[in-house]
């Protein structure tokens, strides 16, 4: 993974997101810098393997397609980002430095239960 870090990422980024992951690239905002920066960086890891997994471009289409039905739903824009399979795989696991090296394959399928 390349690593992009300047005062560019930071209109980039989306939010108050610290880093986004485009396969072969992380983004971090500059201010981002912090002591959790390798539980960033694992939690990018993580959507760098899916997106690999789903061919890029499905990724972003699933993606964005399961945010809008979880908006329509949830009528909570963090609500909905943070019920994402994609995220949920990610949070739940980027405190454990091996969890890439053991996941399965689309292991993001069994986060799309609530």
């Amino acid at each position: 993974m390349i690593i992009v870090q300047n005062k560019l990422t930071g209109f980039i980024l989306p939010g108050k997101f610290p880093a986004m992951c485009v396969w072969p690239f992380l983004l971090i905002r500059p201010a981002a810098y912090l002591p959790d920066m390798q539980l960033i960086i694992r939690h990018e890891r993580i959507h760098a393997r899916q997106q690999i997994e789903m061919a890029w471009i499905f990724f972003f289409i699933w993606y964005v397609g399961e945010f809008l039905i979880r908006l329509a739903l949830l009528r909570d824009r963090m609500e909905a980002y943070k019920q994402l399979s994609h995220e949920r795989e990610a949070y739940e696991n980027d405190n454990d430095p091996g969890y890439l090296k053991n996941r399965r394959l689309f292991a993001w399928i069994r986060y799309l239960k609530n």
